[in-house]
């Protein structure tokens, strides 16, 4: 079933434009590819203006666990890094879906 990779980051406010023009412009477009993920998206949350989520869809929990463990992630954590490191705390989640109706 269906799973989805959730990176959670919460940006300072002082990083929130530079940050959201490179997602939007680099690091999603990027990521959707080298991933091959199904689909990606984003948002701001609205209950904590500052906190950015992004979903990547996976046909199934092990593509995206072999995404987790691969090289390709891991020159993705050191690019993110690159240019937020410092600005930018965020979490990852792996989530598989056990009911759709």
């Amino acid at each position: 079933m269906t799973a989805y990779l959730i990176v959670r980051a919460e940006v300072e406010p002082s990083a929130r434009d530079g940050f959201d023009t490179w997602y939007q412009n680099e690091h999603l477009p990027d990521a959707l590819k080298a991933f091959n993920a199904v689909s990606a998206k984003r948002g701001w949350s609205s209950v904590e203006p500052n906190v950015h989520i992004a979903f990547y869809e996976f046909p199934d929990l092990d593509a995206a666990n072999a995404l987790i463990n691969s090289e390709i992630m891991v020159g993705f954590i050191k690019e993110f890094d690159r240019h937020w490191e410092g600005k930018v705390v965020r979490t990852r989640e792996l989530v598989e879906f056990s009911q759709k109706i």
